[in-house]
Order: structure tokens, then C-alpha cells, then sequence
């Protein structure tokens, strides 16, 4: 099949669910919500959020220098520095666990080290500064000063646990990247690669930027009510220095890449976000698995409370903010704080739509232990902050 048959197909399938008739359909269940879940998704979370991460992914692979990538984040990188860039990324870029694929997806494959590529995919979706402010206001400090804590240990630790689980591969990316260790002379000077990329993350924060919870918010509301003058204004920028800095066979070689980005990653997110659907329906809606059995297994502090809270988190697919209101919900019904937090550190980070698509990334193996390790540590997060929280 031509590419151009492959966009066209592509394209066909998102517009079949941004216009799903939902509210027409005879019947209500599993089928509905997964079908209604795929509208949500295509509508809230595919132009702004995912095409503009197909683009910084693609600028990633194709302007950015493996050397540099090796340098910064490879297997001689300073560990300190490496891990701590990855550790904080999610409080600048305030993503979700899908927005943030293509951007691994794109470090890694540029020969980022297995540590601080995992610590980046993490900390994106986990670390995100105002889910943690309305955690804290909505569920109370002591969850969301657990929560912001949590989640730059887990990056870290997670990290550097990938690294040392298969520290044999890593050796031998290590010797495959020292080939690139004398590249590259840069056709343009690193202050313009650095604004170049600052623009298109910032135009995918202020477009993304979420709507305050009260109208008195300060300077959320603020940035909220002028989101769409800061997008524009950085979408010219990207325009006027993609026409003064850089060569037409660069923007192709670009678009290039994003394109393969794409094609790659958003089939497998749009099969995740329907089986999610239609297991677990939409925040206040029933899937297979009734809401009910969830509410009490997650009650009390016990170890499988804990570890249910993890993975339900896990599997489920939660937009950015949206868990807060979700948990809000579940805390009601009797969820224990323990059990909370679990969902908290295990939840944004990780979805069944972002699992296939890291399975497709870095395999089957690395996607099982990764998977793994948020689960294990989320469960015994748990465990410890329900004990001491009483």
C-alpha cells in the first residue's frame, strides 16, 4: 500500500471516530462506552495532543544529533544529570501516557539509554504540576505531597532498575553508539535547535492547558483565558524559523518522520483506548467490569487492595486531570488512602493503549518488566503512605 493510501486511510479512520454517532446507537454497555471512549479520545486528545507530539518526535529524530542524544542521555551520559532532566520532564510538558510515546519513542530509537529513556516516559505523564496542585486541593496535601514525591522517585528508581535488569543490551548499545561518538557538525547554531524545540513543547502545553476548577484560580486561569493568543503566537514562531533556519529537504525529511511516528503508534493507541473502553467504560460510566466490584476492592490498606488499585491503574486509560475526579469518586464509595495513591503513581503513567505501543518500541520483555516495576512499587507505595497516613 502507498503512503499516501495509508494517510488517506488513516485520516478516514480518525474522522469515522471524531463524528461517531454515539448518542444514536439503540443500545447502552461495554460496546457503547468502548465506542464512546474512541469518540472522547479523537476529539480531546488527537489534534492537540498527539499530532504535535508526531512532530516533536519527528524534529527529535531527524534535527537532533545522535551524538548529542548519546551524549546527554546515553550509556557514558553524567547519571546525575541524565536522570534528573528525565526525572522533572513531566512538570514542563504535563502530557499524558500516550502524548508521550512518540517522544520516547523518538529518544530512545535516537540512543537514549534504557534508565533515563524509562525515567522520561514516566515522569511525563506522572509528574505534571497541576494534577498534583489539584490533588492536593481536591484529595487533600498529605495525597498530593505523596504523590509529587512519589512520582520523581519512581522515575529515577525505575530508571536506573531498567538499566541494571538489562545492563548486558544496554553494553551493547553503549558499543553501537560510540560509533557516532565523532558526529556532527550542526548546520545550525544549538540557541536555534533549543528555540525551535521550545516553541512546538510550549505551543503543546498552552494548547493543552486545562480549564482551572474555579474561576478565581490566579495564573491558571490567567494562562486558560489566553491559551489559544500563546499557541498561535508559537505556532508563527515554528513557521517563521522553519522558513529562515532550515532547508526545504529538512522540513520534508520532518515531516518524514513524524509521519512514521504516526502510522506506527496510532492504530495501536486507537485498538488500547476501545478495549479500555470496553472493559473499564469512561470515568462514571460502567464497562465489563462494574465500577461496584472496583470500589470494594480497593477499600482498607491491605496488600490486595493495593495491588488492584495498581493495576486497575495500569490498564486503565486516564487523560491528563482526569483521576482526580475519578479518584474523588472512588474515595467516597470507601477507597482507603493507601490503595489512592496506589492508582495515583500507577494510573497517569500507564494505560493498556500505552503498553502496546512500548511493547512495539523497545519489545515484549523490556514492556513486561517496565510494566512491572510501576506496579510492584506503586502497590508498596501504598502500602506505606495507608499505614502512615492511618
Amino acid at each position: 500500500m502507498k503512503e499516501s493510501q495509508k494517510f488517506a486511510l488513516m485520516g478516514a479512520a480518525f474522522f469515522a471516530c471524531f463524528y461517531l454517532p454515539v448518542e444514536l446507537l439503540p443500545f447502552q454497555g461495554p460496546v457503547f462506552e468502548a465506542l464512546a471512549l474512541v469518540r472522547w479520545y479523537a476529539r480531546e486528545h488527537v489534534l492537540l495532543c498527539l499530532v504535535p507530539a508526531f512532530f516533536i518526535a519527528g524534529a527529535i529524530s531527524v534535527f537532533v544529533s545522535q551524538a548529542s542524544v548519546i551524549k546527554y542521555f546515553g550509556a557514558k551520559a553524567n547519571k546525575i544529570l541524565a536522570y534528573s532532566v528525565a526525572s522533572v520532564s513531566g512538570t514542563i510538558l504535563a502530557v499524558c501516557s500516550c502524548t508521550v510515546l512518540p517522544l520516547f519513542s523518538g529518544i530512545y530509537k535516537r540512543g537514549a539509554g534504557l534508565g533515563p529513556a524509562t525515567a522520561f516516559l514516566y515522569s511525563g505523564p506522572a509528574i505534571n504540576v497541576l494534577a498534583i496542585i489539584m490533588t492536593a486541593r481536591i484529595l487533600g496535601w498529605e495525597l498530593g505531597l505523596a504523590r509529587a514525591i512519589g512520582a520523581v522517585l519512581f522515575s529515577v528508581v525505575i530508571g536506573l532498575l531498567m538499566h541494571l535488569i538489562f545492563i548486558k543490551e544496554e553494553r551493547a548499545r553503549k558499543a553501537e553508539g560510540e560509533l557516532f561518538a565523532g558526529e556532527i557538525e550542526e548546520p545550525r547554531a544549538l540557541w536555534q535547535n533549543g528555540l525551535y524545540f521550545f516553541a512546538m513543547v510550549a505551543f503543546l502545553v498552552f494548547a493543552n492547558w486545562a480549564r482551572p476548577q474555579q474561576e478565581d484560580s490566579g495564573a491558571w486561569a490567567t494562562i486558560f483565558a489566553a491559551k489559544w493568543y500563546l499557541s498561535a503566537g508559537f505556532l508563527i514562531m515554528i513557521a517563521v524559523m522553519l522558513f529562515k533556519w532550515f532547508k526545504k529537504g529538512e522540513v520534508m525529511e520532518w515531516t518524514q518522520s513524524s509521519w512514521t511516528f504516526a502510522k506506527q503508534i496510532m492504530p495501536l493507541l486507537l485498538i488500547g483506548v476501545l478495549v479500555a473502553g470496553f472493559l473499564l467504560g469512561r470515568p462514571g460510566q460502567e464497562g465489563l467490569i462494574p465500577s461496584g466490584i472496583i470500589a470494594k476492592a480497593v477499600g482498607g490498606n491491605s496488600l490486595l487492595s493495593n495491588f488492584f488499585a495498581s493495576i486497575v491503574g495500569a490498564f486503565m486509560y486516564f487523560a491528563t486531570l482526569t483521576e482526580v475526579p475519578i479518584l474523588q469518586g472512588l474515595i467516597g464509595a470507601g477507597m482507603g488512602k493507601g490503595p489512592a495513591l496506589a492508582l495515583l503513581l500507577a494510573g497517569p503513567a500507564l494505560s493498556l493503549p500505552n503498553m502496546l505501543v512500548i511493547r512495539g518500541v523497545m519489545g515484549t520483555k523490556k514492556t513486561i518488566v517496565y510494566v512491572s516495576l510501576v506496579v510492584v512499587m506503586a502497590t508498596l507505595s501504598g502500602i506505606i503512605f495507608g499505614s502512615i497516613s492511618g
